[in-house]
C-alpha cells in the first residue's frame, strides 16, 4: 500500500479537514496562554511591583515545568490515547492560566507559571506524535504546517484581543490584566472539554472514515514505522546517545532563544516606542508580523514538501530571521521595528514546522515518543534561558538593546547545527548502533 493510493489520499484529506482546524484552535489557545504575560507586562508590574528580573524569571520558569514532564507526558499519551490525554492537558492548563488572577507576588507568580508549564507539558510534542498516526511522511510537513498556523493565528487574533481586554478595567471587580488572564485561560478549559468528544486517537477508531480508508491509511503508517524501526531503533533514553537527536535538541533550543524576545519583550518595546501602553492599536500592529508568519508557514511548508529540501529551507529562513531579530535591537522607530518583526517572526516561527519534518522522519516507535518529547522539553529550555539572558545583559550593560544582539547571535547557532547535520539522505546510511537497538542497514 502506498501513500498515493486513492483510499489513503481520501483518508488524509478527511483527517486534514476534521482534525487540523481543531488542533490549530488548541494551539492558538496554548500559545496565547503561554505568551499573554508579555502583553500584561507593563500593567502587571505596575500593579504588583514585580521587578524586571522577577518578571523575566517567571516568564521563563514555565519552561522548566515543561522540561520536567514532557517525556512522561508523551509516553502516557501512547498508553491512554491522544483524545483523553490532549483533552486533559488543555483543561488543566486553562484552569492554571486563569489562576494568574491571584498572582500578586513574585512567589505566587513563579508558582502559577511553573504549574502552567507542568500542565501544558506534552501538548506540543503530543500533537506532533499524534500527526505521525494520521499523516504519511511525505505529507507531514504540510500537515504540521497547517497545525502550526495556530501559532501566528494566536497572535494575529490574540494580540488585538489581549490589547482590547487590557483596556477594560474593574470588570467583575478585576483589574485589566486579571480580566485578560481569566478570559483567555478559561477559554482553553472550555475547548479542552469539547476535545474529549471531538478528537479521535487513531485512524482505526474514526467513525468518519470508511473501512477501506481506515485500512489503507493504517497500512501506510504502519509500513513507515516498520521501515524506521528496522533501520534505527531507539529505547526511551537511548535517543540521547544519538548525535543527530542531540543536534535536533540544540537546533530547537537556539530557535526558542531567538523567539523569546519577540514573545516576551517586543510588545512592551513597541508600546514604549509609540509612547504609550499596550492597547488595541498596538495589539493590531503586533499582530502584523504573525500574519506574515501565517502566510510564510503555508508557503514554505508546501514548498519544502514538494522539493524535499526541508533542511535548506529551514537554514534560509533562520538566517534571514536572525538578522531581522538583531535589527529590532537597533531601532526605536516603531515602523522600522514592525517591519523588522514582519521578517523576524516568519523566519524564526515559520521555520519550525519545516524543521519538525526532520526528526519525525528519522525517529520511530518509542524513540519517536521520547525523542520528540526530549527535543521539545530540552529545546524549550531556550525559552527559559532567553529572558534570563536578556535581563542579565540589559542590567550589566545598562542598555536594553544589547540583549537583542546577544540573543540573535545565540539563535544563529541553530543555522550552524543544521549545516553540520547534513542531508537526511545520509542519516540512515551513516547511523551508528544505539543502546537498546540495532545497527542500521
Amino acid at each position: 500500500m502506498t501513500d498515493d493510493n486513492p483510499a489513503v489520499q481520501s483518508a488524509v484529506r478527511k483527517a486534514t479537514i476534521r482534525l487540523l482546524p481543531f488542533l490549530g484552535l488548541m494551539l492558538i489557545l496554548n500559545f496565547l496562554d503561554r505568551s499573554n504575560v508579555g502583553f500584561a507586562k507593563t500593567a502587571y508590574q505596575a500593579d504588583t511591583g514585580i521587578s524586571d528580573a522577577a518578571y523575566a524569571f517567571g516568564a521563563g520558569i514555565l519552561y522548566l515545568g515543561y522540561a520536567t514532564f514532557e517525556v512522561p507526558s508523551n509516553l502516557i499519551m501512547q498508553r491512554v490515547g491522544a483524545r483523553l490525554w490532549l483533552s486533559r492537558i488543555m483543561i488543566t492548563w486553562g484552569i492554571v492560566s486563569a489562576c494568574m488572577v491571584f498572582a500578586h507576588t513574585a512567589t505566587s507568580y513563579y508558582i502559577v507559571r511553573f504549574l502552567l508549564g507542568v500542565c501544558e507539558a506534552g501538548f506540543y510534542p503530543g500533537v506532533l506524535l499524534y500527526l505521525t498516526y494520521w499523516f504519511p511522511a511525505k505529507q507531514r510537513a504540510r500537515a504540521t504546517g497547517l497545525f502550526y498556523l495556530g501559532v501566528p493565528l494566536s497572535l494575529v487574533i490574540g494580540a488585538p484581543l489581549s490589547g482590547w481586554l487590557l483596556t477594560h478595567h474593574d470588570v467583575l471587580g478585576l483589574t485589566n490584566w486579571q480580566w485578560m488572564f481569566a478570559v483567555e485561560g478559561l477559554a482553553a478549559t472550555v475547548v479542552g472539554i469539547f476535545a474529549l468528544f471531538f478528537l479521535t486517537s487513531r485512524p482505526r477508531e474514526a467513525k468518519w472514515l470508511t473501512d477501506e480508508e481506515k485500512n489503507a491509511l493504517t497500512a501506510v503508517i504502519e509500513a513507515e514505522e516498520r521501515g524506521k524501526l528496522s533501520e534505527v531503533k531507539h529505547s526511551v533514553f537511548s535517543v540521547l546517545k544519538d548525535w543527530r537527536v542531540l543536534a535536533f535538541i540544540g537546533i530547537y533550543l537556539f530557535i526558542q532563544i531567538g523567539v523569546g524576545p519577540i514573545t516576551f519583550y517586543l510588545p512592551a518595546r513597541l508600546a514604549q516606542a509609540m509612547g504609550g501602553g499596550i492597547n488595541t492599536w498596538v495589539g493590531v500592529l503586533l499582530g502584523l508580523p504573525w500574519f506574515c508568519a501565517l502566510i510564510a508557514t503555508r508557503i514554505f511548508t508546501v514548498y519544502a514538501d514538494k522539493h524535499d529540501n526541508h533542511r535548506i529551507v529551514c537554514i534560509s529562513m533562520l538566517t534571514i530571521g536572525t538578522l531581522a531579530l538583531a535589527t529590532i535591537g537597533l531601532t526605536m522607530n516603531p515602523w522600522v521595528m514592525v517591519i523588522a518583526a514582519c521578517i523576524a517572526v516568519p523566519g524564526l516561527a515559520s521555520s519550525q514546522p519545516v524543521f519538525w519534518s526532520l526528526p519525525t522522519r528519522y525517529l520511530g516507535g518509542v524513540g519517536a515518543a521520547s525523542g520528540i518529547a526530549f527535543i521539545v522539553s530540552l529545546g524549550n529550555l531556550g525559552s527559559f534561558a532567553s529572558p534570563q539572558i536578556k535581563a542579565y545583559v540589559d542590567a550589566t550593560t545598562g542598555n536594553g538593546d544589547v540583549g537583542f544582539y546577544i540573543l540573535a547571535g545565540c539563535c544563529f547557532l541553530s543555522v550552524i547545527l543544521l549545516v553540520a547535520l547534513g542531508s537526511h539522505r545520509r542519516w540512515i546510511a551513516d547511523a551508528e548502533p544505539t543502546v537498546g537497538g540495532s545497527r542500521s542497514r
